[in-house]
């Protein structure tokens, strides 16, 4: 192996964790603000962008384990935000669905929310996110097939 190669991936590692985090910090301080979670958040957006979703589908698509779901949806059902819908197909399965109230909140953060993901995004060029953008895949695909 090569030793400037590895120092190099190990810097990269390094860079992509401090801007993951510090760009993660300011966007998990908005939505605390607001008094959710990140993962209450991204719940309440999956559901608002994407309609109702069966709860044992909800963790693989934000990324959370599956276990945590029921007492995330829990927390965000006390808040009026969500209710659970029993399938009429089946009986096995149960969705999420976004109430009113949960929809006039998500209606009320998220534009300032994509607002500031642009802001600290804006250093970069259109150019320099669609390069950034497949960068970031070809590596994340890599790291998913080792």
């Amino acid at each position: 192996m090569n030793q400037n190669s590895i120092k190099q991936s190990l810097k990269l590692f390094i860079v992509l964790s401090r801007a993951h985090r510090s760009i993660n910090d300011v966007i998990n301080k908005y939505i605390a603000d607001h008094g959710l979670n990140p993962t209450e958040f991204a719940v309440m957006e999956l559901l608002y962008h994407k309609g109702d979703q069966p709860l044992q589908q909800i963790g693989g698509k934000i990324l959370l384990a599956s276990g945590s779901i029921t007492y995330v949806v829990d927390k965000l059902e006390k808040k009026d935000y969500l209710r659970r819908v029993a399938s009429k197909n089946d009986r096995r399965v149960t969705y999420a669905q976004i109430t009113d109230k949960g929809k006039a909140f998500i209606e009320s953060v998220f534009p300032e929310h994509e607002q500031r993901i642009d802001e600290i995004m804006s250093t970069l060029t259109d150019e320099e996110k669609e390069t950034a953008i497949e960068l970031m895949k070809k590596l994340g695909l890599n790291a998913a097939n080792n």
